[in-house]
């Protein structure tokens, strides 16, 4: 199923959803990103229990974990700072190594991946995803061969398609799309155009963004209006 929600505070929206997969507990993708942040700490600030919750990321920048670029670092500020250790009812938190760089970084992450999950093609229970300006989704560039990577659960990026123009690792359509819920979170004029060509036609390699598709869960875009503007018609 899929559901377009064009709300004036999509975070809001999305912390309430976030909310609801944190109770069911399970495995949990983050992203980066500034609306993300806005979400987060909402999050933050909910009286939850987190004890049955797998944090994953859905992708990563090859940089230490403390560097202002990376994606942990953004969540663990907004977020995973202010909740308790897993050892006192927090959630377990697996982050992407993207300092080994970003073969070895995808390798150790599917590793892990593997291990925890215990199945060939894992099965995440919520995946979060922005969209970039230029419609990629995770660190899947326009035209790039990550896009078609089947036999791979996360997958290295050599070159970024978008700033910042660090080497990534990202995890791949097949798990993405294998997810029981799968959740946009976009706001802000810059993305209309993206937004169009991800959900307002047929699935292209020039829009990332459109290759999302949940193979048996649910789809959920969360807009503001500006970053609606220019969708006519979205995905059924």
């Amino acid at each position: 199923m899929t559901e377009t929600r064009v709300v004036p505070d999509p975070a809001t929206e999305c912390a309430e959803l976030l909310a609801d997969a944190v109770a069911s507990g399970g495995h949990i993708a983050l992203t980066g990103g500034g609306t993300p942040r806005a979400c987060y700490r909402q999050l933050a600030g909910m009286d939850l229990d987190w004890s049955g919750v797998t944090a994953w990321f859905g992708d990563e920048r090859c940089v230490p974990p403390d560097h202002e670029d990376s994606n942990y670092r953004m969540a663990a500020e907004a977020l995973l700072n202010s909740l308790p250790s897993e050892s006192d009812g927090g959630p377990a938190v697996h982050r992407i190594p993207g300092e080994r760089g970003p073969n070895a970084g995808a390798e150790d992450y599917e590793r892990e991946l593997r291990e925890t999950l215990g199945e060939e093609m894992p099965r995440l229970d919520l995946v979060l995803l922005g969209l970039g300006p230029d419609a990629h989704v995770a660190s899947l560039f326009p035209g790039q061969h990550t896009l078609r990577v089947q036999d791979r659960l996360a997958v290295g990026v050599e070159e970024a398609g978008f700033a910042p123009y660090v080497p990534r690792v990202s995890l791949t359509l097949p798990v993405i799309n294998n997810a029981r819920s799968v959740v946009f979170l976009i706001a802000g004029e810059e993305k209309s155009d993206a937004v169009a060509r991800a959900f307002g036609g047929g699935p292209s390699e020039d829009a990332p963004g459109s290759l999302v598709r949940p193979q048996s869960g649910d789809l959920t875009i969360l807009l503001d209006p500006a970053a609606a503007s220019r969708l006519s018609s979205p995905p059924a």
